[in-house]
Parts: structure tokens; sequence; C-alpha cells
């Protein structure tokens, strides 16, 4: 499940580093006002074996935006998305947000219209087609051919060979650390967008978004729509467009 917070701003660009890095401070301001316990456990040690965060959002949207060469263009009514596969954190991240007139997005002021609750498809088939809008990361071995570590910043593209097989074990990771069934899989990558590396702390994380097919339980498939697919989901990658 996902929050679409839809805003209006007089702003007319973000810089690239402020384009996905506010949105993971939000999450955790609205969890220490609302949840704090929730929210200092997450942010200490994850949830399940793996120690994984389910949050995910992705970047701001103003679709109405005058494109400007150099940096990401925003203005007029857009939205801002919020999610979580857990439901009770869906509705805590709510209760903050209807509580905020703006929303501070490096420092933009987005001023808060109204919150719809965004349910998941129902992937009835036990297939689905995700295609994310912000970039997918993914780490790897940092190994070459010969199994020779070459680097300790192993980020994957999707046209690596290790990707699919890190990529699958994250689903079923994910799967595992909310008590669903594991039992999903990649079938295809189906479309690769242009690399792209956004800074959300130290560094940067590099990737690309992509289109996948994926089969697998529904609700499954319908907790990785609501999370995101890859890593750092917490920090706005990998996020699926509605």
């Amino acid at each position: 499940m996902r929050l679409r917070i839809e805003v209006a701003t007089a702003a007319t660009e973000l810089a690239w580093g402020k384009v996905l890095a506010p949105g993971r401070s939000l999450v955790y301001d609205l969890l220490a006002r609302e949840a704090p316990d929730l929210g200092k456990r997450f942010h200490a040690q994850g949830a399940g074996p793996y120690g994984m965060v389910p949050l995910g959002h992705g970047a701001p949207m103003f679709p109405q935006a005058k494109r400007r060469r150099g940096a990401y263009a925003v203005g007029g009514r857009g939205w801002v998305e919020l999610g979580s596969p857990l439901f009770e954190v869906v509705t805590v991240l709510a209760q903050g947000v209807k509580q905020r007139e703006l929303l501070d997005w490096g420092g933009a002021a987005f001023r808060v219209l109204n919150i719809v609750a965004v349910e998941a498809p129902s992937f009835e088939s036990g297939r689905g087609r995700f295609r994310t809008n912000t970039p997918v990361v993914m780490k790897g071995t940092g190994r070459d051919e010969s199994g020779q570590r070459t680097t300790r910043q192993a980020w994957l593209l999707p046209t690596d060979q290790e990707f699919p097989v890190f990529f699958q074990r994250n689903l079923r990771r994910k799967a595992e650390t909310l008590g669903l069934d594991p039992e999903v899989s990649l079938t295809e990558i189906s479309w690769v967008g242009p690399k792209r590396s956004f800074s959300v702390g130290q560094g940067s994380k590099p990737g690309a978004p992509i289109e996948v097919e994926l089969t697998g339980p529904p609700e499954t498939l319908q907790a990785i729509w609501s999370w995101g697919l890859g890593q750092a989901n917490a920090a706005g990658f990998g996020w699926v467009a509605a």
C-alpha cells in the first residue's frame, strides 16, 4: 500500500542531489513523531532476519513542470508517494502527513493539498510487470570472472551478468522478511533506462530504472509493489510507477 500526497509548489526546480534524499528524512521524521519505537527499530536494525527496512518512496512528480537542463523540474501541482508493505506503517505515515500543511523537500516548500491511499494491484494471475521511475540499485560480489575481488563498491547495472542473481535473492529476502511465500521469480528484464547516480548520504549510488516481469504468489507481488525493487528503497531507489 502507498500514500499519494498531492502537493503544489511555487518552486521551479530541485538540484539533482535533492531529488531523492529528502524522502528518507521525511519518512523517519513522521515515524519519530507518530511511532518513535518503530522508527528507532527500523533505523537501528531494520526488520526480519536480514535487517531490511520495509519502507519506500518515490521522487516528486510534477507532470506539467517545464523541463530544465541540469536540474529536476518541479512546479504547479504534483505528488509525492510514500509506501510500505505493512499496513500499520502506512497508517502511521498518513497520520503524520495529515498534521502538516507543508513538506520541506530539499528547501522547496510543497503545500499539502490531499492524501490518497493507493492499493496495490491484485496480481491474481500470479504474474506482474513492474516498471520503476527511480533507479534500481543492487550490489554484487565485486569479483571478476576469475573470482578476484576488483572493487568493494560493487554496484551492478541491470545489464551486468550478476544482476539477475542478486535481484532474485533480494526479492526472496523481502518476502521472508514479511513472512510471505518466497517463491517469487524474475522472469524477464524487458527494459533498462539510462544510468543515473543519486547522493542520499555518504557517496552516491548508481543504478538505472527498469521494467521487469515477476511471477509469484499475489500477496508477495503486492508487497514488492508497495516496497520497491532492489536495495535502498527507503532512500527512494527502485520505486515502482503506479
